[in-house]
């Protein structure tokens, strides 16, 4: 593995904590670097960590501070 794609790897605490549940990673790092891009979508997937998830756990929380409001009323 490169040292681009190690150091991508140590800086990005996303990648480098998907890594210890799929290092099968690993792997496909060693045999083409520029996968750290597909890497790091499949990693804020897993986590929910995209703008949709973000939106979802948003929208969640408005819904359940409403849901107090209406008790207190």
């Amino acid at each position: 593995m490169d040292i681009k794609t190690i150091h991508a790897i140590k800086s990005n605490p996303v990648i480098h904590s998907y890594l210890s549940v799929d290092s099968s990673w690993y792997k496909q790092l060693n045999r083409n670097p520029d996968a750290i891009k597909e890497l790091e979508k499949v990693a804020k997937r897993h986590f929910k960590l995209t703008v949709p998830d973000r939106l979802e756990r948003f929208v969640g929380n408005i819904e359940m501070l409403s849901s107090f409001i209406d008790v207190l009323k």
